[in-house]
């Protein structure tokens, strides 16, 4: 983007395969915004092993965008899918200068890894592998394995997200494999909406998977899950999610426009 800045402010936040990936990022660099990828494990003096995280680490990444002379404030935009997705709800919900929240296939509870941020801590939310099915040999389907957190004995892994105060859109691939993402988008407008706060907007693609990317990204429909150790299928037929890509990444970055620049300015189509 031409100018000297400052531009609106973005941390994006990758899911469970740990690392530090950027090209979510660099696209989003590209049009107008000056953003951060944000690693959390697996990255040079990071944990190795997703164990256990504190939001603090997150707070401090929030903390240095704000600060930053090339950041347009007063908040910035939080950015996150899969595991991200959570991560981003955690940090809208219990940190300061959170402005916009974009979340692709999402849970609305902590997943993976207990979550500790000064007295409070999210924990892990359970699973049964037993409710997992077998489309193909040797390959999982585990959108039902993930345990319920609205129920009583799993409340301790439900994000507080109706204590966040930011604009919120959930993009939901309705044929995600992995969780059952239409459950936690809606499950996130209740929580908020009995806060008195407003509705986010929730788009939903019918036949698009779980790995909702940028446009042009091949499909993945069957790859390792790093968290369950085996391979499994992320749902997504291949026009449908292609379409959903191009469609989302558009409406992602408008949003985030909207909400951390207050006018919408896309220099092409994506």
């Amino acid at each position: 983007m031409r100018g000297p800045g400052p531009f609106p402010g973005i941390i994006e936040v990758p899911g469970i395969g740990g690392g530090l990936l950027e090209y979510k990022a660099s696209l989003l660099a590209s049009r107008g915004f000056a953003t951060l990828a944000l690693a959390y494990y697996n990255y040079e003096d990071l944990p190795k092993k997703m164990k256990e995280f504190r939001l603090e680490y997150f707070e401090e990444a929030v903390n240095y965008m704000l600060q930053h002379p090339q950041v347009k404030g007063p908040g910035i935009g939080l950015f996150g899918h899969s595991k991200g997705g959570d991560l981003v709800l955690s940090m809208a919900s219990f940190l300061k200068g959170i402005t916009a929240t974009a979340v692709v296939n999402g849970s609305v509870a902590n997943a993976g890894a207990a979550l500790h941020y000064k007295d409070n801590t999210l924990l892990p939310i359970g699973y049964d592998i037993k409710n997992a099915t077998y489309p193909k040999p040797g390959v999982a389907d585990i959108r039902d394995v993930v345990y319920n957190p609205l129920e009583e004995a799993n409340r301790k892994s439900l994000i507080p997200v109706g204590k966040a105060d930011c604009k919120f859109l959930f993009i939901v691939g309705e044929d995600d494999r992995n969780w059952n993402s239409d459950f936690h988008a809606q499950t996130a407008c209740q929580l908020l909406e009995a806060e008195g706060k407003e509705k986010p907007e929730v788009v939903y693609y019918p036949k698009a998977g779980h790995y909702i990317e940028p446009p042009y990204f091949p499909l993945c429909q069957i790859s390792m899950h790093v968290f369950v150790g085996f391979p499994v299928v992320w749902g997504g037929e291949p026009k449908a999610h292609a379409l959903a890509q191009v469609d989302s990444w558009q409406r992602i970055q408008a949003f985030f426009h909207k909400h951390l620049n207050q006018k919408h300015v896309l220099e092409s189509k994506w």
